[in-house]
């Protein structure tokens, strides 16, 4: 993915980093050398400075003082209630995307879950994990709250990496992709109740789900 030429390069660059964490190439607990990223993205070390300053506020980065920046790992009861709360922002989204949808934007909304269907039938995790990603932001733009989408957005970039790490658990995409066809049904068919205990349920990571996402990070990427 190319810059974006027309944003400051500081801004550039921070959506180059963040991209590289939310696709795992800076997976939880990566210490950031700047000489390093400065190599890596072509730039000098204020802009990487600046960079890691708007990421740091953000959440997806930390720096610690005489000790450089790092990709923050999260302890387990972090995790759980991140994703408590996002179950909540995204089956509010889905209560309200439900009642305003439009024809166009269920046209739109069946177009990106074909595109899930064809990744699952192609096997393909990491292009459904991206195709996924944007049915869900589709979701948020569908309450048409413009507060709801920049906060349910904010909280799912802080946790992408740990989302993306779920559909290494066995047969999970098939899992996602159902339960996705039946948010799609409820979000159509106008059952604002319906659409939100489906979307909080398929956010939720409860129970065995929970344990199979632990089970999939290395050592390193969780703090107990």
């Amino acid at each position: 993915m190319s810059l974006i030429d027309d944003l400051p390069l500081s801004v550039q660059v921070s959506k180059k980093i963040e991209d590289d964490i939310i696709y795992g190439l800076l997976p939880p607990g990566t210490k950031l050398d700047e000489a390093k990223l400065c190599e890596k993205y072509g730039v000098s070390r204020t802009p990487i400075r600046e960079a890691l300053k708007l990421l740091a506020s953000e959440g997806l980065v930390e720096i610690r003082p005489r000790r450089g920046a790092i990709i923050p790992t999260l302890n387990i009861v972090t995790l759980f209630e991140m994703f408590e709360v996002m179950a909540y922002l995204e089956g509010m989204c889905g209560r309200l995307a439900a009642r305003r949808i439009n024809e166009e934007e269920k046209v739109e909304l069946l177009q990106l879950h074909d595109q899930c269907k064809q990744y699952l039938i192609e096997d393909n995790p990491e292009s459904y994990y991206e195709a996924n990603r944007k049915f869900h932001f589709f979701l948020y733009q569908l309450s048409h709250n413009s507060f709801l989408v920049e906060q349910a957005s904010n909280l799912h970039n802080r946790l992408h990496p740990y989302r993306r790490l779920q559909l290494r658990v066995n047969n999970r995409m098939q899992h996602s992709f159902d339960e996705h066809q039946s948010i799609v049904d409820a979000v159509i068919n106008a059952d604002e109740d319906l659409a939100e205990r489906l979307i909080k349920a398929h956010v939720s990571i409860q129970g065995e789900r929970f344990t199979d996402l632990v089970a999939t990070m290395s050592p390193d990427s969780t703090q107990n």
